[in-house]
């Protein structure tokens, strides 16, 4: 995978297990540009671009974005690279992005490379979460909302609800590949890269 001009890598793993931190060191040692919809959409919206006044409604009433406008301000975002090498966190969530995502690649010739999903029995991810919040109570910091068992079970189910048809999706193109996520940090680090040669 070095010496590839484009790079696309999709992180896929449910609620708390550490994509985005993974997804942030991966970015600085391979030299690629994580891509969060959610940043690009906020910074549209601050920007007042035409975009952001299309989404900003939308965004303000709690609604999900359609799928065009989300290809298209990933569209936005890629078409100033020189090179497309990208770490998508949190998008594609449905098979129809995801299909959406595969055309706008092809057509600047950077196909998707990898598929590293970080799984994560759902008793450890409910107990990291719930302790997350209990760290940040001790230290008198605010709790997220959704970090109580409650909602942490949940976000599981929703998560395996919608993700499986993309797990189905990646795996049939022989991107997929499973990653243990429980252990240290460096030691899911180096499965994640171990899975990318």
């Amino acid at each position: 995978m070095t010496g590839q001009k484009n790079n696309v890598v999709i992180f896929l793993g449910p609620p708390g297990a550490g994509k985005g931190t993974q997804a942030e060191r991966l970015a600085q040692d391979r030299g690629l540009v994580k891509i969060s919809t959610g940043d690009i959409l906020r910074d549209h919206v601050k920007r007042g671009t035409e975009l952001g006044e299309q989404v900003k409604p939308i965004l303000d009433a709690g609604k999900l974005v359609p799928d065009e406008i989300l290809i298209a301000l990933i569209r936005d975002r890629l078409a100033d690279m020189d090179s497309v090498r990208v770490i998508f966190d949190g998008f594609p969530r449905t098979t129809a992005q995801a299909q959406g995502l595969d055309v706008l690649l092809e057509e600047l010739g950077a196909p998707v490379n990898a598929v590293p999903l970080l799984e994560v029995p759902d008793e450890v991810l409910v107990g990291r979460i719930v302790e997350r919040g209990r760290q940040a109570a001790e230290r008198g910091e605010a709790v997220r909302s959704d970090d109580t068992e409650e909602v942490a079970r949940h976000r599981q189910q929703v998560y395996r609800e919608q993700t499986q048809p993309l797990i189905d999706y990646y795996s049939a193109r022989g991107h997929l590949y499973r990653v243990d996520g429980v252990g240290g940090m460096d030691e899911v680090y180096e499965r994640i890269v171990a899975g990318l040669k």
